[in-house]
């Protein structure tokens, strides 16, 4: 994927299987039928908004939001808020189904997709009959020329450190390079009852491909892709990131049953004093400080390969939005979402997420952030944002594919790394075709 230039721009300015559940049909049938939601609403409009950002803000603070909007247009807003992984099953039943949420939260690996699939509305179109103004957006996911997908606000990945694990560990300073990491790591799991590192590999939500796995890629100047082919096979640094990673499994570095972990369980580990390093999202920074008042733990710059010297690249990921195509109100969605871009409520948002606007021209105060969302800043201004899944072909399927190869590799059912990177890169291919 090209380096959004204009994301990083903006960001050194100011950072199925199976359906779980049946949602309901969008719009005013969210209600019963259109004469009963008149009742609950000004103008009979009740919208549904499925995302998991309200379990990582603030308590209240985007009901909040939702119901200025609702005061300032007489549309009501429902929320549906569950965890990230929870929320992507549910977002991907109800596209199958055709009952998606009206407004619903993006990751941007699955836009493609959705897109493809003609689950989730044309936003181009959407925009253009409103008139607006796109130019103060800091980026568009698009599929085939046409925008799926809006950032809300953009979140860096950095390097999570439990600081008394170190401590106790006797690891006097927090690890640069790849060969200080492993030997963090041989002191944390021999002197400690925690893990050093992990990475979730479960397939059902293998999105640690791209943060737990490919980070260490970036981080180094690496890159998946060349010229937006696949650049899997004979790639000399991702043979040695794999290869890096197998030497951690082996040793007993990683949590174990990361096989089957998600990037919840990681959080919850590393929440709970049990994990020493993980790479993760600054969108969590306020849930850990609520959930683990006491932990100690601090921000680090990804290490690199031993030798590198150029810059890092940081991976970045996003709170998207989109409306769904069997949304009977797409007027009223798209009044939603011009709302939460509108400067001043996405500078709020980008403030009470410790996150990045999507809306280049909102101006966040971070003048009372919390001190590791500045650090976290001051690391991504050191480097560049990068994530080569963002808007890829069927990106979830890229990193599912790999996710197994890798995981047959670690566990020793493929003999080398570049066997491993062949298999998928031959598993890649179809897509990108």
């Amino acid at each position: 994927m090209k380096k959004r230039t204009i994301m990083k721009k903006m960001l050194s300015m100011g950072l199925v299987g199976a359906m779980v559940l049946s949602l309901a049909a969008c719009g005013s049938s969210s209600s019963g039928d259109s004469e009963e939601a008149s009742g609950d609403s000004g103008d009979g409009v009740t919208l549904e908004f499925q995302q998991w950002w309200g379990v990582e803000l603030p308590d209240g603070a985007l009901q909040e939001i939702c119901d200025d909007f609702t005061e300032e247009t007489g549309i009501n807003i429902e929320l549906l808020s569950n965890p990230y992984a929870d929320t992507k099953t549910q977002i991907a039943a109800g596209a199958a189904a055709g009952t998606m949420a009206d407004v619903v939260g993006l990751d941007g690996s699955w836009v493609y997709d959705f897109g493809k699939q003609e689950s989730i509305a044309n936003l181009t179109d959407l925009m253009t009959d409103a008139g607006y103004d796109d130019s103060q957006l800091s980026d568009q996911i698009q599929v085939d020329g046409s925008t799926y997908m809006i950032p809300v606000v953009n979140f860096a990945y950095p390097l999570y450190v439990n600081m008394d694990i170190l401590e106790e560990a006797g690891v006097s300073e927090v690890p640069t390079t790849w060969s200080e990491f492993l030997d963090a790591c041989d002191k944390i799991t021999s002197n400690t009852d925690a893990s050093a590192f992990a990475i979730p590999l479960s397939s059902e939500a293998p999105n640690g491909i791209q943060n737990q796995f490919m980070t260490w890629l970036w981080a180094s100047g690496g890159a998946m892709l060349e010229d937006g082919k696949p650049n899997l096979e004979g790639n000399e640094d991702l043979e040695k990131v794999v290869d890096f990673v197998k030497e951690m499994k082996d040793n007993g570095y990683l949590s174990d049953g990361v096989e089957a972990m998600k990037e919840q369980d990681m959080v919850n580990e590393f929440e709970n004093g049990r994990l020493a390093f993980m790479v993760d999202a600054i969108a969590h920074l306020t849930l850990i400080k609520k959930e683990s008042p006491d932990l100690n733990f601090d921000y680090a710059k990804m290490p690199v390969m031993d030798g590198y010297e150029g810059e890092s690249g940081m991976d970045v990921a996003n709170w998207g939005i989109g409306i769904a195509e069997n949304c009977e109100n797409k007027e009223e969605a798209w009044q939603f979402v011009e709302y939460l871009m509108s400067p001043e409520v996405n500078a709020k948002l980008a403030q009470l997420a410790n996150a990045f606007p999507g809306n280049a021209t909102a101006e966040p105060d971070y003048s009372e952030s919390d001190e590791l969302f500045l650090k976290a800043y001051d690391i991504f201004q050191t480097g560049y944002a990068i994530n080569e899944f963002t808007g890829a072909p069927t990106s979830e399927d890229l990193m599912r594919s790999f996710n197994e190869q890798l995981v047959l590799y670690l566990d020793g059912d493929i003999a080398s790394a570049a066997d491993m990177l062949s298999a998928a890169q031959e598993s890649w291919a179809p897509a990108f075709e």
